[in-house]
């Protein structure tokens, strides 16, 4: 199987002792550091190093879609385990893949086209991603224009939608790193530093190095050089992040003897797990033998911790309609960890990407052998791994109650319980024109009678929005305030998408009375209309200067 430069092969067991039971070291989560944008946070790796003929990129070619970027991709001739979906996306590439199931033509997307990286990071907003940990290479070969190029374009993307990133350096292969990484923070990346969008942590600019102590012949370095960069960088006052060994507090297996010094020097270690572990029982093992000494070393020394989840290779059959990617972000949080690190967002070379993905063979090349997210018999929606990553987010956070059992359905309306009758935003991303202090939109999803979205005071019109996933019959609405809040109307519209940008009216303004004595409740009903989006728009609020809702609950019917 055709793998990246990221992968790594485990050939090393978790450890003897019994998996531990869901009980089990559970621990009050603490905090070397306050919450930042990466601590108290979901992080994802964003790769963006896929480019096509065509596309204006420095490097040409079809940059990680082939083993030979000069020739299109084919069965043949590929990098890739999975498939993406191109429907939000409206550039695309023909390759030499058979057609699709459906009979379309098999075409690929570019990472260097600016409508890509702004669409990936419109679904990290829409899904609650916070940061994305963008991948740099050594950029002193033909790589380099194109990373530096890619840089700026996810600066852009991450400003548009309020999204952080910063930058983590992969020390794979780079002999001359120790001097050449240093000149490249000064010469290049330090510079974007001044975005509003760029990551920073406990009042630092965020930095990770990615590779220091694994035992492989890519990262030869002894602790000399490691010790010395990373101090460096400390004293350009960044804030240090660790990809580090899985194994690396107890220096064997895939991490060399003699590093801890190199490990301890960080403000945020983030151990590697991909290829680790085939099933949840795996990650049971990890959490015991691995993880759960991990997150008392680094507390013992004041360093955040900030454990890779991952969905699970897709190629592999690891995923288990979800159930791997859910056990992976329970046992994480559950420890206690400061941060998740999710890997990775874009990675289909690996197989272990959450950025929308074919959902069946028919949207897959025919006769390639690549797994549709179907591949175990259960229907998946494109963005289920993106709807997982936004619940996981909010059980981090604590807007949802910690749980061993995934709530996340595979299919938008899917789930326990008759479909008509399934709140169909509940948990789902939000949006809203604004918020005051700390009542922002998620809270009107959060299941929380007593949580609340206020937008801004005295400017209205506001609109609060969901994003239910998929087109969805929407016929009506249930909007509640707080038990107990006194009586006020409200002058409520409701109005749908079915791409976030050109909106219909469902139902048109009009006051509706919210009662504590009805509980304050109100009920918008509309004849059935297919809608992704749907938003309430308030203008006028007889108890206060502001749009509020406690909750916005969508049904089928």
């Amino acid at each position: 199987m055709p793998v990246s430069r990221r992968t790594l092969l485990s050939t090393m067991a978790a450890g003897s002792a019994a998996a531990a039971s869901p009980a089990l070291f559970t621990r009050p989560a603490g905090a070397a550091s306050p919450p930042g944008d990466v601590v108290g946070k979901i992080t994802v790796g964003y790769q963006g190093w896929f480019s096509c003929p065509g596309d204006g990129a420095p490097i040409g070619g079809w940059w990680h879609w082939s083993r030979d970027r000069f020739q299109p991709p084919s069965p043949a001739n590929t990098t890739i385990v999975s498939w993406p979906d191109l429907t939000d996306l409206r550039h695309s590439y023909p390759t030499a893949y058979p057609e699709l199931g459906n009979g379309q033509s098999a075409r690929l997307f570019s990472s260097y086209d600016q409508q890509t990286v702004d669409t990936h990071f419109r679904w990290m907003r829409d899904y609650d991603i916070d940061t994305a940990a963008l991948q740099r290479f050594n950029p002193t070969g033909d790589e380099g224009p194109t990373r530096d190029a890619m840089t700026v374009k996810v600066r852009g993307a991450a400003e548009a939608t309020g999204r952080k990133f910063y930058i983590m350096y992969d020390v794979t292969g780079w002999t001359a790193m120790q001097q050449e990484i240093k000149n490249d923070w000064l010469t290049k990346m330090a510079a974007h530093t001044a975005s509003p969008a760029y990551a920073r942590q406990n009042g630092k600019p965020v930095v990770c190095i990615w590779g220091f102590g694994f035992d492989d012949p890519g990262r030869p370095f002894t602790p000399a050089p490691c010790l010395d960069v990373i101090n460096w960088f400390k004293a350009q006052g960044c804030y240090v992040i660790g990809g580090v060994p899985t194994w690396w507090r107890q220096g064997i297996n895939d991490s060399r003897p003699g590093f801890a010094e190199v490990y301890h020097a960080f403000h945020m270690i983030s151990p590697w797990m991909v290829g680790r572990a085939a099933t949840p029982a795996d990650l049971d093992s990890y959490y015991a033998n691995a993880n759960v000494g991990d997150y008392a070393d680094c507390q013992a020394h004041g360093i955040d911790y900030q454990p890779c989840v991952l969905p699970g290779d897709l190629s592999s059959g690891h995923r288990r309609h979800g159930d791997y990617y859910w056990r992976s972000l329970y046992n994480m949080i559950r420890l206690g960890s400061q941060g998740l690190y999710v890997s990775m967002f874009d990675e289909f070379n690996e197989g272990n990407q959450i950025a929308k993905t074919a959902p069946t063979a028919a949207f897959v090349p025919a006769g390639s052998g690549i797994r549709a997210l179907d591949e175990d018999g259960t229907a998946c929606s494109a963005d289920y791994y993106l709807r997982i990553t936004a619940d996981g987010g909010r059980m981090l956070k604590g807007r949802l109650a910690l749980t061993a059992t995934r709530p996340t359905p595979p299919v938008v309306g899917g789930g326990p319980g008759p479909g008509p009758a399934r709140d169909l935003a509940a948990g789902r991303p939000t949006a809203a024109s604004s918020h005051t202090q700390v009542y922002g939109p998620g809270h009107a999803v959060d299941g929380n009678p007593d949580s609340y979205w206020e937008s801004a005071n005295n400017a209205f019109p506001q609109w609060l929005q969901v994003d239910l996933g998929a087109a969805t019959a929407v016929s009506r609405l249930v909007l509640r305030l707080p038990p107990g809040w006194e009586t006020r109307a409200q002058t409520v519209a409701v109005q749908g998408s079915t791409d976030g940008g050109a909106f219909t009216t469902l139902s048109a303004a009009t006051g509706r009375t919210f009662n504590p004595a009805s509980g304050n409740q109100v009920t918008v009903t509309f004849p059935g209309a297919p809608v992704r989006y749907v938003r309430v728009t308030v203008t006028g609020n007889t108890g206060w200067p502001a749009g509020q809702l406690s909750t916005l609950e969508a049904y089928a019917e």
